[in-house]
């Protein structure tokens, strides 16, 4: 059902006065998930599609469950908009395809000298500068944050996973326990500095400014450590996610 449809079929008024006393939450989510996205996501469309997720809510939430309704519909609301980020997919090809050229030349190396790679050798394997290889760091940073949400490294149940929601993903293998704790391994290993930008990143939640001012570096090389932390992991867990 589209979102017009559903707005258009609202017979129950409880569930309008859940609608409308909590359509501040979807703005509130929709802003929080912003300082995590390229500039290229559009606040309203998530504001759209957070609200659909609302109206979902408000619909089927039962309060014998023992949830509250603002937890409960929190849930729904980043669900929605995350499966509209991945419908839309704002990322450009040439990104995940220099994403996936950097995973497999940091996974070579590590396996050749049986260490961590270093930024300098990465970049001279794909034949390009230093510079360019940051940049490539800062594209990934932005292409590969929901697939490490949804792991829930939090120990948290995904959205789709809270909701009930079936899914219908690569993504759907996440869920396996095994997996999880492979990913789990695989962060405990990283370097000291990427690990830390990995754990004030998602278990702190902290934006990449905020980061930055901890560790007195610039937002940019946040971005950088960032995603050359998500890029290791990528290599590391190939045999996982089949990339």
């Amino acid at each position: 059902m589209n979102g017009a449809a559903m707005y258009a079929t609202t017979p129950d008024p409880d569930s309008d006065d859940l609608v409308t006393k909590h359509a501040a939450l979807v703005k509130r989510i929709a802003y929080h998930l912003m300082s995590r996205l390229p500039p290229s996501v559009q606040a309203d469309d998530l504001i759209q599609a957070g609200m659909i997720g609302l109206l979902e809510a408000s619909r089927n939430y039962d309060a014998t469950q023992g949830a509250s309704f603002e937890t409960y519909a929190g849930i729904r609301i980043r669900g929605s908009m995350l499966d509209e980020i991945r419908r839309t997919d704002w990322t450009p090809r040439s990104v995940h395809r220099k994403a996936r050229q950097v995973a497999e030349a940091v996974r070579e190396i590590e396996n050749q000298e049986g260490r961590d790679a270093r930024d300098v050798e990465v970049a001279e394997k794909l034949g390009i500068e230093l510079n360019e290889y940051h940049r490539i760091l800062q594209d990934a940073t932005g292409c590969r944050v929901f697939s490490i949400d949804d792991a829930g490294i939090n120990g948290e149940e995904s959205p789709q996973q809270a909701s009930g929601e079936p899914r219908n993903e690569p993504l759907d293998c996440l869920q396996n326990s095994d997996f999880k704790a492979a990913l789990a391994h695989s962060i405990s290993g990283l370097p000291e500095r990427e690990r830390l930008v990995m754990a004030m990143y998602y278990d702190e939640e902290l934006n990449l400014r905020e980061i930055g001012e901890v560790l007195g570096v610039s937002e940019s090389r946040v971005c950088q450590i960032h995603g050359q932390a998500l890029i290791r992991l990528r290599a590391r867990m190939g045999e996982w996610t089949g990339k």
